[in-house]
């Protein structure tokens, strides 16, 4: 518990340097961190969650057998989202990832999703990408899953061994070339016979989620389970 004279030191810097909302900019209450409760409440929802045969669902299907996939949110161009995943990924904001985690998974427990999954698997990056940015983003995205969920997530199972070009602008068919090679599974006993929860930041055509599904489902995964902070419409 905090000294009253701590809680009157924080109040005194936050006067001085007051905290901003990383999607609006505005002014964080005392009480709030990292986003303000209108953009917690406005933000741009999929509910992908409450209708089985979703967008994402829908991408993967009949691509790879997945149990389940759902984004939280939609992407859209020069909305809240963009903001908020560009200070994610590239303004070394990784407490994003991790409040909109644990804000997705109460909301999934909310609806029904318990003990859906054994472990949680980011989709990894490649080393010397995750040494020049500091964090996997899909990795801090899924620790905060895993805090509500009770279960652990795990960056060491798969490795993302080629480091491949970006993603952006390629077609449908270049981003599976660009990706279908580049991952193994390096702790397979840990996949056998397990219901996974693969993650990711961004789902656009699906192509990694895919490549990276397949190659858990050849260390013997037992169900697939997707989620996404944010998808393409």
């Amino acid at each position: 518990m905090k000294s009253a004279f701590i809680e009157i030191i924080e109040d005194f810097i936050s006067l001085l340097y007051p905290p901003y909302c990383k999607a609006c900019n505005g002014i964080l209450v005392k009480g709030e961190t990292i986003l303000c409760t209108g953009c917690i409440t406005d933000l741009p929802r999929s509910f992908d969650h409450l209708e089985p045969e979703n967008t994402l669902f829908k991408k993967l299907s009949g691509r790879i057998n997945v149990d389940h996939a759902s984004a939280f949110f939609v992407f859209k161009k020069r909305g809240k989202i963009q903001k908020l995943m560009h200070a994610f990924k590239y303004k070394n904001h990784p407490e994003i990832g991790r409040m909109l985690g644990k804000v997705y998974a109460k909301e999934l427990l909310d609806s029904g999703f318990e003990n859906q999954w054994d472990i949680i698997v980011p989709v990894p990056l490649h080393r010397s990408k995750k040494q020049k940015r500091g964090y996997n983003q899909s990795e801090e995205f899924g620790k905060g899953m895993a805090e509500i969920f009770g279960i652990d997530c795990n960056d060491g199972i798969v490795e993302r061994h080629i480091s491949t070009a970006t993603q952006t602008k390629k077609s449908r068919l270049n981003r599976w070339e660009n990706v279908k090679d580049v991952f193994v599974v390096v702790k397979p006993s840990l996949v056998d016979g397990k219901n996974i929860l693969l993650v990711d930041d961004v789902a656009t055509t699906g192509a990694t989620l895919e490549a990276c599904g397949t190659e858990l489902f050849k260390s013997g995964m037992a169900k697939l389970g997707i989620l996404c902070l944010s998808r393409a419409k």
